[in-house]
Formats: structure tokens, C-alpha cells, sequence
């Protein structure tokens, strides 16, 4: 039946002192996967519990319904056809709330599902709202969820400052191992030491817990990944939005895919399985196919390449896995690799793969056809720093 785990917001649902402490005036930021144990829809919920205390409600990318598919598609404000309150998007003509947005209210509810990665552009949101609230005087409420990716891996180099962008806002690794909650106190630590933050904790959650050990229906915190195991391979697949390889959208399991035109699954699997014998890389399995992507790389095109299945999460990296097979996918002889050289995220100084990664390190690496020694090496950059930098911020041991 898996574990039981009381959300934040199940908790503000349930505990009268927590509603009765919050204020008149309340915004509530949210998405369609902020849902109760029941699949209640968060604003719903708040809305029934607090009345007319909420006045307005924020969305972050992929807008308030989760229906967005991409990168730069921007929402647009409007007014809840069935809650009848005004919807901000925080990813449209501006990515932080404008002092417009903010006016009226006191105290601003955050409940947003974040999927464990660097690059997942919650987290980039979440901190952006703290630096205005706290110039406004605005208390920041966040209700703290799982990271289906549990707590206790970290992955991936740590960002560094020439790198920070809407996809890279805290020097924190790729896979951070972070609930919302302890971002928030990051934040705060760092760049927001004013904000008036208050966490309200989950009970029952645990760092080892991934999503498929908890008793809840996943639903998607964005369109393209739809299933618990594509929160997983994300953080490697991820990188393939900076490469002309397609990571499976336009197909049903988008980010578990990874593939181009030309490339002959079978072999490319036998000769990537060859080489990963000699790593200490487990916990996955890899599985030739070919699949027609309906939109985005390579629409309406049959690709070759491989599903990455987590068949062991404890001890899974998926950061390591996507990168060494991105050299892999350079090296095919099928296919001619690209680096991404379109505006990604709204940059446009410098190539998209060195933005999603934090650093130039990879696409070097990938380019001189560099070790795998070399690429742990990469894996571990500032992670020594980022455990004594999150020390005093973890809620949950």
C-alpha cells in the first residue's frame, strides 16, 4: 500500500492554528499537481478552508493548469473561469511578480511539486517570489511536498556563478536531493535573509523515500513528464534539451527516450553496454527501440535509440548515465551531433548545454572523448561544499 506522507498542505487543511495564524489578505501560488492525498486540487481546497481570505492565485511555467508544453511558451493572466480570482503567470511578459501582482495581499501561499532537479524551473520561481515578497514585506508560506527523487542522492556538478539563469538560480548540484521546503531555506540563507519564511513540514517523509514508496497517484508537474521512473531519468535526459537528439517528447514517455533518425538501437545499445561494463554504473536497464515523435526533434521522423529504465532507484544516477551516453551519442557515426545553439531559457550568450549543466566541463568532456574517471570527477564538482553549505538547512534527518 506504500507509506503514508501528510503534505504541507494537507496539513494546513487539517490544523486549525496553522489557518488561523495565516492573514486576511492571501495569494496562493500553485499548478495542477498540487493535489491533496484525495487529488483535490490545492487552490480548491485553500479556497474551501480559507474563503475569500484568497484573493488572487499565481502559476508558474507550464501556467496554473499545467498544460504549457515547453520551453519560452509563455502563459498569460487571466480570470479563473470557476474560481472567478485573478490567475498571475509568473512565467509570461516577467518570471518574478511585479509589485501590480503582489498589491493587495500580505502573505503569499507556495505550493508547488518539484521533481529533485536543478534545472526544473520551480525552484527558480519559488526564490524569485521570496526576493520581491521580501522587499514588499510579504510573508512567504511554503507548503513542503516530496522530492520523488528522495533526498539522499546529490548529482550532477554543482552550478557555478558565470552559469546562473532562469534554470540555474542556487550553487547547488544537478540533482539536489532537496524538498521545496529546504530550497526555501536556501534561499533564505543566501540571497533573501529577510523574507519572512515560515515551512510547513510534511510528516512522514524520509530522505530514502522515492515517489513509488509513497501512497500517491502521481500526477505530471509538467506536460512531458508522465510517469514517476521520467522524474528519475530526468536529470540526465535533461541535458539533451542543449543536443539535436530528441529525449522523447512528442512521444508518450518523454525524457525516458533518447534517439536521432539513422541510429540502429541494437548495436548502439550493444556497443554502449559494452563500454558501461567497465563503469560502476547499475541500477538501470537499457532497452533498443524506435520511436515517431509527434512534435519538437525530429516530428514526424523514426528515431533509433534507447528507453532508460530505473530498476533500482536507491542506487541509480541518472546524471551519470545521461552524460556518459551523450558522449556516446557524439560518437555515433550514424548521426550528425549538435549542440543546441538556440535561445534556451531566455540566453542566448553562450550554448544551452553549459546553462542546463552549470559549467562548460561536460561538453568538453563529451568533446574529448574524455574517461569515465574524468567524468566522475565532473560529477562530484563542489559537492563537499554544497553538503557543509546545506548543513543547516535540512528539516528532515
Amino acid at each position: 500500500m506504500g507509506i503514508s506522507v501528510t503534505t504541507g498542505l494537507e496539513q494546513l487543511l487539517s490544523d486549525s492554528s496553522i489557518q488561523n495564524k495565516l492573514s486576511e489578505r492571501i495569494g496562493y501560488l500553485g499548478h495542477s499537481c498540487a493535489v491533496t492525498h484525495k487529488l483535490d486540487l490545492g487552490l480548491e481546497a485553500i479556497l474551501k478552508t480559507l474563503g475569500k481570505r484568497v484573493i488572487k492565485a499565481f502559476g508558474p511555467q507550464h501556467g496554473f493548469v499545467t498544460d504549457v508544453q515547453d520551453n519560452m511558451i509563455e502563459s498569460h493572466d487571466y480570470v479563473h473561469p470557476y474560481f472567478n480570482i485573478p490567475i498571475h503567470s509568473l512565467y509570461g511578459e516577467t518570471r518574478y511578480p511585479t509589485d501590480k501582482m503582489l498589491e493587495g495581499i500580505d502573505t503569499l501561499i507556495v505550493d508547488l511539486q518539484d521533481v529533485g532537479t536543478r534545472v526544473y524551473t520551480y525552484i527558480t520561481t519559488l526564490a524569485l517570489v521570496m526576493e520581491r515578497c521580501e522587499k514588499k514585506n510579504i510573508k512567504v508560506v511554503v507548503l513542503d511536498r516530496p522530492n520523488p527523487v528522495g533526498g539522499e542522492i546529490i548529482e550532477g556538478p554543482v552550478l557555478q556563478e558565470k552559469w546562473r539563469s532562469f534554470v540555474g538560480h542556487h550553487p547547488i548540484p544537478q540533482r539536489h536531493g532537496l524538498t521545496m521546503g529546504e530550497v526555501a531555506k536556501l534561499q533564505q540563507k543566501l540571497y533573501s535573509p529577510n523574507c519572512d519564511l515560515e515551512v510547513i513540514e510534511m510528516k512522514g517523509w524520509k530522505r530514502d523515500y522515492f515517489w513509488k514508496d509513497l501512497n500517491r497517484t502521481w500526477v505530471n508537474p509538467s506536460p512531458n513528464l508522465p510517469t514517476m521512473e521520467s522524474a528519475i531519468t530526468f536529470c540526465g535526459t535533461v541535458l539533451y534539451e542543449g543536443t539535436n537528439i530528441s529525449e522523447g517528447r512528442g512521444t508518450t514517455r518523454s525524457l525516458e527516450v533518447l534517439g536521432a533518425p539513422g541510429i540502429e538501437p541494437f548495436s548502439f545499445k550493444e556497443r554502449v553496454m559494452k563500454e558501461l561494463k567497465q563503469t560502476d554504473l547499475s541500477g538501470f536497464a537499457l532497452r533498443p527501440l524506435q520511436f515517431h515523435p509527434m512534435f519538437q526533434k525530429h516530428s514526424g521522423e523514426t528515431c533509433g535509440g534507447v528507453h532508460i529504465h530505473p530498476t533500482e532507484a536507491s542506487v541509480f544516477h541518472s546524471w551519470r548515465l545521461g552524460a556518459y551516453l551523450l558522449k556516446s551519442f557524439y560518437e555515433e557515426d550514424s548521426f550528425a551531433f549538435k549542440w543546441n545553439d538556440h535561445p534556451y531559457e531566455y540566453e542566448t550568450s553562450s550554448l544551452a548545454i553549459n546553462y542546463i549543466n552549470g559549467s562548460e566541463d561536460l561538453k568538453n568532456w563529451v568533446e574529448k572523448k574524455g574517461s569515465y574517471d574524468d567524468l566522475i570527477k565532473i560529477d562530484q564538482q563542489g559537492h563537499s561544499d554544497f553538503k557543509n553549505l546545506r548543513e543547516d538547512i535540512l528539516i528532515y534527518r
